[in-house]
């Protein structure tokens, strides 16, 4: 009797007659294909659901011999054969596409390209000794074409053969036709999102490796500081951010102290902070008054980076003096640092000075005050991904409750880290951040 089969680009295959289950038992038939469709929906790899799918269905519906083609990606007349049930190796052809045989015209790449469905009773007529396909044809009479469309358009197509004539019975063709395109249809989807997952993976590799490098910019440890003991918390809400800390030793044992953060979140962001380091380390001697750092970086990135992408980058910087424990700081448009005075409970900002952020205005001439420190004053360098953390209402964190956690006098700067990180966290429910959250805690001594 009859034969016919469903293939897609990559394999899949089945016959429809008299063997088999086709024209068994309603129920087993049911049961059979019941126990198909579970086997294939758990598949994730389009290779292994082709092959689940072919190993079934082969039982359901046999088939005489069957061969798959593709057009995808060549021009006309060329077509690669992608399976083949004469093959005793497998190949798969989404990620072996170089092992796959190229052929030009022939019968196959004719009705390849004709790209509509097609049964032929007798393909001897048709078919020549030279056609570069013949060894798949040769001994076959009937032939059932199957396109599978992309966007309208036969890019793949599945022939199924048998040795008789006229073996293909044509009343069951449109069903099989119609089998045949929605598992292919299926197929393509799975491949799409496996090429999708791959593509995503290969980002997430790369975006590893822009985190790791721009964590290698920040401190690899705390400098030790006569009379200022340091503790620091850094989370980016990406792979990669934009905030920024450094210290920078200067002459007479004083140190400065540097907090940045670059406009918008991701990749771009740790782009402009990798730049920013670059700049604030290139300071001609040394980085010093702060102004003259905060104007070096803001003319470097008008002239050369900010320009063109609308980029900006909100800075403190400050030099801590431990002999005379005094802190001279400059702004750039960023949060003031809070000063908590432990001896008092009083509480400041430090924003007797500002600025505006750096890459705006290349004119821009940063001033500079100078702050007497006392001993157990606690100071918070941060950026806004700590006070403007959210919980679940919208409610921001704000500076009150980080001004609380300073407040709290018996903690040493490590400490307060630990309390400010816990009380974002239990005020955001835990949520990821939505944006990159830094602080630097100093508490004098």
């Amino acid at each position: 009797m009859s034969n016919t089969a469903i293939e897609t680009e990559a394999g899949g295959v089945g016959g429809q007659g008299d063997i088999g289950l086709l024209r068994g038992d309603w129920r087993e038939r049911l049961a059979y294909i019941d126990a198909t469709m579970r086997e294939i929906s758990r598949q994730d790899d389009p290779q292994a659901m082709v092959r689940a799918y072919g190993t079934r269905i082969r039982r359901l519906m046999p088939a005489g011999r069957w061969v798959s083609v593709s057009r995808r990606g060549l021009e006309p007349p060329r077509y690669r054969v992608t399976r083949s049930s004469t093959w005793t190796e497998e190949i798969n052809p989404w990620r072996q596409p170089e092992r796959l045989p190229i052929y030009e015209d022939g019968l196959l790449g004719r009705l390849l390209y004709e790209g509509r469905p097609q049964l032929i009773d007798d393909l001897a007529p048709m078919l020549d000794e030279d056609d570069p396909a013949f060894e798949y044809l040769e001994g076959f009479h009937s032939l059932m074409a199957i396109p599978h469309y992309d966007r309208g358009t036969a890019t793949n197509m599945v022939f199924l053969m048998e040795q008789e004539p006229s073996a293909f019975d044509p009343e069951l063709f449109p069903e099989r036709y119609w089998l045949s395109g929605l598992f292919g249809r299926l197929t393509q989807n799975l491949v799409l999102s496996d090429e999708l997952k791959r593509a995503y993976e290969i980002v997430e590799r790369e975006l590893k490796v822009v985190a790791d490098i721009q964590r290698s910019l920040l401190p690899q440890s705390l400098p030790t500081i006569p009379r200022l003991e340091l503790g620091a918390y850094y989370q980016t809400s990406r792979w990669a951010g934009g905030d920024y800390y450094d210290f920078f030793p200067l002459p007479d044992g004083r140190w400065g102290i540097l907090i940045a953060d670059v406009s918008g979140h991701g990749t771009p962001a740790a782009v402009m902070m990798a730049i920013t380091h670059s700049l604030a380390h290139g300071v001609p001697g040394h980085p010093e008054p702060p102004g003259l750092l905060l104007g070096h970086v803001n003319r470097e990135l008008c002239r050369r980076y900010s320009a063109g992408n609308e980029g900006f980058v909100t800075a403190f910087y400050a030099i801590f003096d431990p002999t005379a424990r005094t802190l001279c700081y400059a702004v750039a448009g960023h949060n003031p640092p809070r000063l908590v005075r432990c001896g008092d409970d009083s509480v400041s900002a430090l924003d007797e000075v500002g600025g505006p952020p750096l890459g705006l205005f290349e004119a821009t001439e940063y001033d500079e005050t100078t702050l007497a420190l006392r001993p157990d004053d606690a100071l918070a360098f941060y950026t806004d991904g700590i006070t403007e953390a959210m919980d679940p209402s919208g409610e921001q964190f704000g500076t009150q409750r980080l001004d609380d956690v300073l407040g709290r006098c018996d903690l040493d700067a490590p400490g307060i880290v630990a309390a400010v990180v816990a009380a974002v966290d239990a005020f955001t429910g835990g949520h990821p951040p939505a944006d990159d959250r830094t602080l630097l805690a100093a508490i004098v001594g």
